[in-house]
């Protein structure tokens, strides 16, 4: 595969990497397996080439399988998470024993999606579409940490006023909150940092 997608590091908090890439050419698939190879590629000062991104085994039906990286055979400690909409791709890349959840969008929702986004938002203006878009991707990159995903109702998230932390009110897990959007993507990362 001679072609180069293009991507862009993204500006993260310590211990966690992502790239955004986007290229109308490739399939999800092989634009999350590219951008997980270069990247653990570059945190572990190996060659691409000897990085192989493979999906996990699925443990149950119904599971949501992640990515994992191998080198040498091995699998690399390290957690892959990844979301994709239309022909872009966000990967995130932190330790093992970090939580990771990613929303990516557009800067100009369709009406389909600007009305699915109103129903399930409790804004007091859902006219202003700066904080409606704001708000609705914390809410789902809370959704994709906490790895239920769709089981849990997007209205049971809850976000603290200056939208830095979420959580879900049947667990005890609080999601720090980054928004890494570039250009007209709309980039949320939701994130536990291990204990030090």
């Amino acid at each position: 595969m001679g072609w180069i997608m293009q991507s862009v590091l993204l500006e993260t908090p310590a211990g966690i990497t992502a790239r955004l890439g986007w290229d109308p050419k490739l399939s999800d698939h092989d634009r999350k397996r590219a951008l997980a190879k270069e990247i653990v590629a570059t945190k572990l000062g190996v060659d691409p080439k000897d990085v192989r991104v493979e999906r996990e085994a699925p443990r149950t039906f119904g599971f949501h399988t992640q990515l994992i990286a191998e080198v040498g055979g091995a699998e690399v400690p390290l957690k892959i998470r990844n979301v994709n909409f239309r022909a872009a791709t966000v990967v995130a890349v932190a330790d093992a024993d970090a939580s990771l959840g990613l929303d990516l969008r557009d800067a100009h929702p369709d009406d389909a999606e600007l009305h699915l986004m109103k129903r399930h938002s409790h804004l007091l203006d859902e006219n202003d579409l700066g904080k409606l878009l704001a708000h609705w991707t914390r809410v789902q990159a809370v959704r994709d940490a906490d790895g239920r995903g769709a089981r849990v109702a997007a209205d049971h998230v809850r976000l603290d006023s200056p939208l830095t932390k979420g959580w879900i009110p049947d667990r005890k897990v609080f999601y720090k909150l980054a928004d890494l959007s570039r250009d007209s993507w709309i980039i949320t990362l939701a994130y536990t940092q291990a204990p030090a």
